[in-house]
């Protein structure tokens, strides 16, 4: 049984996704703007990777200043990435992808000014809030104006500037700041106001029939992710902390708020009882993982690349762009060949092959050169531009067809949400026994990601 028939209701048809709106661009207008857009993301999100120790020295940070760094932008892609996503699907797409353009802009800017920590995560926040935009209608738009065939070369396209974000975001964060810390950020504003002025060309959609906002919902759930993760930021710099207790708290309570007015409300922003779809669970559990056990090491290797290997900060991205390369490659390929066409296969094996490459990363010393990590890179990177184009088709089927923004927004929260989690996992995995503990549980859960994905496909 497919992914599209499972998940149609028994006694009537899904709603009807509208496509009517102000835009006057042609559909196939929305896979450049949206491929772009996101690449311009996922760069911004990367950016800071290969150039922390220099960032932390300039804002004059502290201990906890690293992990602000790199996590900051993720605080606001969680909180907001599901807000968005529903906003998109009621009240246009095209206008929340443009809305987000110009919001990463405007953040953007005020990254670039920063004179210190505290104003550099607002900023950094703020860029996520807008690039949740970004990624929840991008993805919302694809759905919509692609079909069948078509629609697999317009994910494959997505997942391919996914790839490509992240090899250009470290070599960009590298090379502009050796002008000044806060080039890449001019740059990321100045390109945003470009993809926002190209951003009229797509035609506009949004649901047939748009629902209430959920008040309720923006109050709790946007405000318990951003106190969830901040916990998780926070505990890296030791769990025993009494500000750390205090967001757990904070986050506990309005989630759970937010969870029992979702049984209830009728229309709300993400509805729990969407989990009782083995396709909707299986997308959301795949993307959760992907964050723990990809993203997080991922952004780690940067690190050890330093540290272990003796390689300079640009040296470290350009060894890191070869993972992210190969990955934009293989999301570019695999949407032009009929290669596991089933996005749940698809999916499994790309986190299987995302195992291998991991362990082959195992083992490294400072006597090793950098080509000793190349394979490894290559084989990883081969895996998850197979995990990138599975992902998010499996978002936007795994939804009513008129959700597809919400669907979008509802897995790449659990993505960055894992994300989270991985890094704290990751410090404190390295903290007990070093990188090669934290690659071989980070194997190890993406080899349970795709068992858990097949059981749940055989479920259905």
């Amino acid at each position: 049984m497919s992914v599209t028939t499972s998940l149609a209701p028994r006694t009537a048809p899904e709603p009807v996704d509208s496509g009517t709106g102000t835009g006057t661009g042609p559909p196939g207008a929305t896979v450049p703007v949206v491929a772009l857009g996101t690449l311009l993301l996922l760069a911004t999100y990367t950016m800071p990777i290969a150039i922390v120790p220099d960032t932390v020295r300039e804002l004059h940070a502290g201990p906890g200043g690293p992990a602000w760094v790199l996590s900051a932008i993720g605080l606001g892609l969680s909180a907001a990435l599901l807000i968005t996503g529903s906003l998109a699907d009621d009240f246009g797409r095209r206008r929340v992808f443009t809305a987000g353009a110009l919001g990463l802009a405007v953040s953007s800017a005020l990254t670039a000014l920063a004179p210190s920590l505290p104003l550099y995560v607002v900023g950094r926040a703020l860029q996520g809030v807008a690039g949740a935009a970004i990624m929840s209608a991008g993805l919302g738009l694809l759905a919509h104006n692609h079909q069948g065939p078509a629609r697999g070369r317009a994910m494959a396209a997505y997942g391919s500037s996914i790839g490509a974000g992240m090899v250009v975001g470290p070599l960009l964060g590298a090379g502009l700041a050796l002008a000044h810390r806060s080039a890449p950020y001019w740059f990321s504003a100045g390109a945003a106001l470009a993809v926002a002025a190209i951003a009229r060309r797509m035609p506009e959609s949004r649901a047939e029939h748009p629902r209430r906002p959920d008040v309720w919902g923006t109050l709790t759930l946007g405000p318990g992710l951003i106190a969830l993760t901040a916990a998780l930021i926070e505990g890296r710099q030791g769990w025993q902390r009494p500000v750390v207790d205090a967001l757990m708290v904070v986050a506990v309570l309005l989630l759970a708020g937010y969870a029992a007015t979702a049984l209830r409300g009728r229309a709300p922003m993400l509805d729990p009882r969407m989990f009782a779809r083995p396709a909707f669970a299986a997308a959301t559990f795949g993307a959760l993982i992907v964050g723990v056990a990809v993203i997080a090491v991922a952004a780690y290797l940067g690190t050890v690349f330093q540290g272990t290997l003796g390689l300079s900060a640009l040296g470290a991205a350009l060894l890191l762009g070869l993972w992210s390369a190969a990955a934009a490659i293989t999301s570019f390929v695999i949407g032009r060949v009929h290669v596991l066409p089933d996005a749940r296969h698809r999916f499994a094996a790309g986190l299987l092959v995302a195992a291998v490459g991991f362990v082959g990363l195992y083992g490294l010393t400072p006597a090793d050169s950098w080509t000793r990590a190349v394979p490894g890179l290559l084989v990883g990177g081969f895996g998850v531009g197979l995990v990138n184009t599975a992902l998010a088709r499996l978002a936007v089927e795994s939804v009513p067809v008129d959700r597809a923004s919400m669907g979008s927004g509802a897995n790449s929260t659990a993505r960055y949400m894992g994300a989270s989690i991985g890094a704290a996992l990751v410090v404190a995995l390295v903290d007990a026994g070093g990188i090669d503990l934290a690659i071989l549980v980070a194997a190890g859960l993406a080899v349970l990601g795709a068992l858990v994905t097949l059981g749940l496909r055989q479920s259905e």
